[in-house]
């Protein structure tokens, strides 16, 4: 039997434009007729699903390595949990074309899901956070981002599927704009119009803490961030795709101060407000594979 291949939108570029939007399972509502109708939806490049492990609960199943996220202990900042039942990242090219799509989704999903927050996100400089500094540069690609984001062909029933942890980070722009280039580019450790890595910067750089190669085991995660606006205030939907939380974790440990007391230059400028893990299913036979939740 051929195992279930992960969904094409985790593996592809990122989109021009692109919508997330979280769901809360409605109280006493059987969500499987829904989460049916949807694994359908759910075949190409442009919609990516995402179940929380309440809603794998409530299907009186379970998913190896499934959890909510709950902070991380010992932390020096503040990591907001917003759990959500389920996640739909819609990916495209116009704006007006992914309102259109999200409200025939909504309304599929409407007998047993409520919408629980929907932001809009774009591509920004040809990739960059709106910080201007390049975001994502030491993403894995080909065979790499394959073994770093989905599990593995071996793994059994979960093959192909991956495990997303989603922070949508709020910026205070004008804080970032009272920094001197000097601050900014040590606070991430690269210098912002080259990318180069600074030799000199602080072990509080973002570029020091997060260095995947530099963590036991490697803390290797498929980065698919985008920058939301609205009004004048804007942020960065952090989204990292993995075979499982464990290289996440790591790197959010140590970004948040927990590992040694150092904080992530970050901080000064950026926040999250909020923090959810999702289990996404791999594809099989033009569908969903929602095979592990007994569906």
């Amino acid at each position: 039997m051929t195992h279930a291949l992960p969904q094409p939108g985790i593996l592809a570029p990122l989109p021009p434009q692109a919508r997330y939007i979280s769901f809360l399972l409605r109280e006493g509502a059987d969500p499987r007729e829904a989460l049916r109708a949807l694994a359908a939806q759910a075949t190409g490049e442009g919609l990516v699903v995402g179940l929380g492990a309440d809603l794998v609960a409530r299907l009186g199943a379970s998913v190896e390595g499934l959890r909510q996220f709950n902070g991380m202990p010992g932390a020096k900042v503040r990591l907001p949990a917003t759990p959500a039942a389920l996640w739909l990242w819609l990916r495209g090219d116009d704006r007006g074309e992914l309102l259109h799509r999200s409200r025939k989704l909504t309304a599929l999903l409407a007998p047993a899901f409520d919408p629980q927050r929907i932001t809009d996100t774009f591509l920004h400089a040809g990739g960059k956070d709106l910080s201007g500094y390049e975001d994502g540069t030491e993403n894995p690609t080909g065979d790499d981002a394959l073994a770093a984001a989905v599990v593995a062909p071996d793994a059994g029933v979960l093959a192909g599927s991956s495990f997303a942890a989603v922070q949508r980070w709020r910026h205070n722009l004008p804080e970032f704009d009272a920094m001197t280039r000097e601050q900014q580019d040590h606070g991430v450790g690269r210098e912002r119009d080259s990318n180069e890595e600074l030799d000199d910067a602080p072990a509080s750089a973002h570029v020091k803490r997060t260095a995947q190669e530099n963590f036991e085991p490697e803390a290797f995660v498929l980065r698919r961030s985008m920058p939301w606006v609205e009004g004048n205030e804007g942020g960065l939907v952090f989204v990292a795709f993995g075979h499982s939380f464990d290289a996440f974790e790591a790197q959010l440990r140590r970004m948040s101060g927990a590992e040694d007391g150092i904080t992530d230059a970050l901080f000064r400028f950026t926040t999250p407000d909020t923090g959810a893990y999702f289990w996404c299913p791999g594809v099989r036979g033009g569908q969903l594979d929602l095979r592990p939740v007994g569906l």
